[in-house]
């Protein structure tokens, strides 16, 4: 027995120490997991534009590059989705240059009119870890002067070489440019009514004026809207100044060039943005409704701009309750949307909302609003109670109804009354007849024996 106790108790060492070797390994397996595993789950890529600015002339071209850095992780795909503005930008080339691109899943796709451009591509397996890939070269032509921005939409993808195709992407950079007009080739050109060439003007009657050298003994011009336009060599005079009137809106485009000893030089160009029209109509909207008891109500709103873009809003409110004067609230004040009231009475409100595109040019938006008491009560109007209002001419004409209604009742009761006893009295008098004539028949018949 005791060596069979002794066995026994030997066995139960041996798997103890099995377990501890056990939880041992499986500690080292999860320190391991977390050490080395977890790290790549943390990865991070990101995608930037070079150059990631610079300034340009109208007319002319330049590469923008696509450069991915994968975040020290094997990638196998992505997928790009880039954003400019059409008026200031248009694409030439979508794709230019070399690129680790080895598979392009579909050919890259382009609009100049919604200012969109997208290419998806990838490379086999096991993919490419770098931090400056170069994923593609856009071309682009600048049209118009001012600045621009090219950015990636949040649909851009960067997947992980993995049977999930993760997507790792978690930062990008937009790039921003200056569009300029080229430097003057002739006379150089100034503008007193419009002097900022990259700002916008409400003053459609633009003024150009430029200087004379010595030997200059002619000029010609042209004013449209081509930037690469170029005037005839047909003379418009020997004067230094131009005043046109009544242009639409739209980036106009000066171009002079003057003559010199029987030979026309080269053009120069002076660019006029004009917008002289207001942003879109509007019509403000108040949260919870237009008629509520909340005493801040918050008021809405948002237009569009064609020409020069939204710059600001301002608002200011008039109580017009008729109960008490006309009261305009101070003056208008900048205000975002949405934008929340000060506390108001009970009485109504006429809310005013101005829209400034960058021109200074502005449009009027209007909401009534209504702030009621929280029960019932009594105005000059009639009963309200919350977001209900029922006038007085309403009220009297349910009063007549009901008691029309009660009168008819009480009258048709009574004519069932009426009806009733006169049933009873007709009974009670048959009833008498009858008695009566029994009466007479006993009579009769006691006559008859005697």
């Amino acid at each position: 027995m005791d060596r069979i106790a002794k066995l026994s108790f030997t066995k139960m060492l041996i798997s103890t120490k099995k377990l501890r070797v056990y939880l041992v390994s499986c500690l080292f397996g999860v320190l391991f997991s977390f050490c080395f595993v977890m790290p790549a789950k943390a990865g991070s890529a990101s995608l930037y534009l070079a150059p990631s600015s610079g300034t340009f002339f109208i007319g002319s071209t330049f590469d923008v590059s696509v450069f991915v850095n994968t975040g020290r992780e094997n990638i196998n795909a992505v997928e790009i989705n880039l954003k400019f503005d059409p008026n200031k930008l248009q694409i030439a080339s979508p794709t230019a240059g070399k690129s680790f691109i080895e598979v392009w899943v579909s050919q890259p796709t382009y609009s100049n009119t919604t200012g969109e451009i997208s290419f998806v591509g990838g490379i086999p397996s096991p993919g490419i870890n770098t931090s400056s890939g170069l994923v593609s070269t856009v071309t682009f032509r600048a049209i118009a002067p001012g600045r621009t921005t090219i950015l990636f939409l949040d649909s851009s993808k960067v997947l992980r070489n993995d049977p999930e195709g993760t997507n790792i992407l978690t930062s990008t950079s937009r790039g921003v440019y200056n569009i300029e007009v080229p430097p003057p080739e002739g006379p150089k050109i100034f503008s007193p009514t419009h002097p900022d060439k990259n700002k916008w003007y409400k003053n459609n009657n633009p003024t150009f004026s430029w200087e004379k050298e010595e030997g200059i003994t002619n000029f010609s011009y042209i004013l449209d809207q081509d930037s690469a336009g170029v005037p005839d060599n047909k003379s418009e005079g020997s004067y230094t100044s131009v005043f046109f009137s009544d242009l639409k809106d739209g980036i106009w485009y000066f171009h002079l060039k003057a003559k010199r000893e029987g030979i026309w030089g080269g053009t120069s160009h002076y660019s006029a943005q004009i917008d002289s029209t207001p942003p879109a109509a509007f019509t403000p909207t108040a949260e919870p409704s237009p008629k509520t008891i909340e005493k801040q109500p918050l008021i809405f709103f948002i237009t569009t701009d064609a020409f020069s873009g939204m710059d600001y809003y301002q608002i200011k409110y008039i109580d017009i309750t008729p109960e008490r004067k006309e009261e305009i609230s101070g003056f208008f004040r900048e205000a975002v949307s949405p934008y929340k009231l000060p506390p108001l009475d009970i009485g109504k409100y006429l809310i005013i909302v101005r829209a400034y595109d960058v021109s200074e040019n502005y449009r009027e938006g209007v909401v009534k609003i209504q702030i009621l008491p929280k029960g019932l009560s009594i105005t000059k109007q009639g009963l309200k109670f919350r977001t209900i209002s029922i006038s007085w001419w309403i009220l009297v004409t349910i009063l007549i109804i009901i008691l029309v209604l009660i009168g008819f009742y009480f009258w048709k009761k009574h004519q069932v009354t009426v009806k009733s006893k006169s049933n009873k009295l007709t009974e009670f008098g048959k009833r008498i007849e009858d008695h009566r004539g029994r009466i007479n028949g006993i009579k009769k018949d006691t006559e008859y024996h005697e």
